[in-house]
């Protein structure tokens, strides 16, 4: 039996019957209107030949402009400037430790006192998207735009340049908030009261690849995304095209209010395909109303590790279907461990609603204050058990500012610190950093919120006093500088921090 796909006199019965059909259907089509007028569009069709087809693409097609109008004034291009710095130990430095032999003996030679290069700090450049959210200045962007810096530089739509201080950031959803140093009446927008719906407009506003203001078009794709990004994500998907300098920008509603946060895509090319990432509107203002009144985000803490509920696990335990977050590790002296929950309870409901999977259960938890009274019902034993309890803060926060009142010297560092063995996920080796003031030296530095810190001064150390007291020993032994030694997500490494002067 031959193939359809390859026999010629197939493809021309296929072809004569293509052509009968559209014959009939034009002639349906014709006689449709043998009563009337035929009309195609909103255009009789004795008239259609005259009609320009961009007229019709006019009539259809929904015109973004008045909206970019209105808007665009708000938003903002944002650079930041930061000095890479490399630290000497001990004749040692991290970044060419590993140097092959010949190069080793060319620094031996012509390097500094240590045998290292001698290389001036240079500086590494960030730019990004920002909108102004008050008329008095305060600007919103992400966090990995202005990571590590004090300060920015922001360019108005009108060209005009000024200045900005880094209010707060919370690493944690990638928020920051700015303020420009230049009083004034900035245009502002405001966000929206209602989440969009997957399937309505929406335009995104940003200065991609240094263009200068640039507006792209699409759809909500999806919500309530989660890529294993971070703790609290929750993201809106789009697929209005996000390039390089698009983060930091807002994404509007055809109202023109802000629904989301342009912050990350899924690219294998590093441009736009389509799947773009935003934070939503209400996320951005709870985060950002806390950084405007105290510079850090309080969030709850119910004290448990837990993981999604697969359908295997399911089955397992006797639920009726997926979902809720199964708890890994209750941590000793946490509400959790008050209340009675322990390893293999299924989290199902939070407050009488149902908790869709452990991503849900965190990020619904860290939108609550600490003391917040909550109602977990949970499965254990075939059966559906409830309790109450009332959220604590997040670990180490009570502790850094018991130590940080102990030490008031050291609070040019800008760390809040707890004991590793506290805190989630840091191990029980160390001194954890639970918060980084973005204004502090340490900041300055790279150090981040989540790094451990391992040694001071070549002295292991396991609490926030140790780590106070060996900065005091350094400096009453006349050190100009203090050495720490930190891990962090990308491995060990030193860091020196210089006194401040007197």
């Amino acid at each position: 039996m031959s193939n359809p796909r390859s026999d010629p006199q197939s493809n021309n019965a296929s072809s004569t019957r293509s052509r009968l059909l559209a014959s009939a259907a034009a002639l349906a089509l014709l006689a449709s209107g043998a009563a009337g007028e035929f009309v195609l569009g909103n255009v009789p069709a004795a008239r259609a030949a005259a009609v320009n087809t961009a007229d019709l693409a006019t009539q259809s097609a929904p015109s973004f402009a008045p909206l970019i109008a209105r808007v665009k004034p708000a938003v903002v291009s944002i650079k930041v400037q930061l000095e890479s710095e490399n630290v000497t130990f001990n004749g040692r430095t991290e970044p060419f430790e590993n140097l092959p032999p010949q190069a080793r003996k060319f620094f031996k030679e012509f390097g500094d006192e240590n045998g290292l290069p001698r290389l001036r700090p240079e500086p590494i450049i960030g730019q990004g998207s920002g909108f102004f959210v008050s008329s008095d200045g305060y600007i919103v962007t992400n966090n990995h735009v202005v990571d590590h810096a004090k300060t920015a530089t922001v360019t108005m739509s009108d060209g005009k340049i000024v200045s900005a201080k880094v209010i707060g950031t919370d690493p944690k959803t990638d928020l920051a908030l700015l303020k420009v140093d230049h009083p004034g009446d900035y245009p502002y927008v405001a966000f929206a009261k209602t989440k969009p719906r997957v399937g309505d407009w929406v335009v995104a506003i940003g200065n991609p690849y240094g263009l200068g203001g640039t507006a792209t078009a699409g759809i909500v794709s999806a919500e309530g995304r989660d890529i294993g990004a971070g703790p609290y994500e929750h993201f809106m998907q789009i697929d209005a095209p996000i390039n390089k300098g698009n983060s930091g920008g807002p994404t509007f509603n055809a109202d023109g209010h802000v629904v989301g946060v342009n912050t990350m895509i899924i690219s294998p090319s590093g441009g736009s395909v389509g799947i773009g990432f935003d934070i939503p509107a209400d996320t951005v203002q709870y985060v950002v109303n806390a950084l405007e009144h105290g510079g850090v985000v309080r969030r709850g803490y119910l004290g448990v590790m837990v993981q999604p509920v697969t359908q295997d696990m399911a089955e397992g335990l006797g639920l009726d279907k997926v979902g809720g977050a199964i708890i890994d590790k209750t941590e000793p002296g946490t509400p959790a461990a008050g209340a009675g929950l322990a390893t293999g309870d299924v989290i199902v409901k939070l407050d009488g609603q149902a908790v869709a999977s452990a991503g849900d259960l965190t990020r619904r938890i860290g939108e609550m204050k600490p003391g917040t009274q909550v109602e977990l019902a949970y499965w254990r034993d075939g059966a559906e058990k409830t309790v109450t309890l009332t959220l604590a803060g997040q670990p180490g926060a009570k502790i850094a500012m018991a130590e940080n009142a102990e030490g008031a010297a050291h609070e040019w560092l800008g760390l809040q610190l707890a004991p590793a063995g506290e805190v989630t996920g840091a191990g029980g080796k160390g001194v954890a950093i639970t918060g980084v003031d973005p204004d502090g030296r340490a900041a300055a530095k790279g150090v981040k919120e989540g790094d451990v810190i391992l040694s001071v001064s070549g002295k292991s150390v396991s609490t926030p006093a140790e780590v106070h007291d060996e900065i005091d020993s350094a400096k009453k032994e006349g050190r100009k500088a203090v050495l720490f030694q930190i891990k962090t997500a990308a491995g060990e490494r030193f860091v020196a921090f210089a006194f401040p002067s007197a």
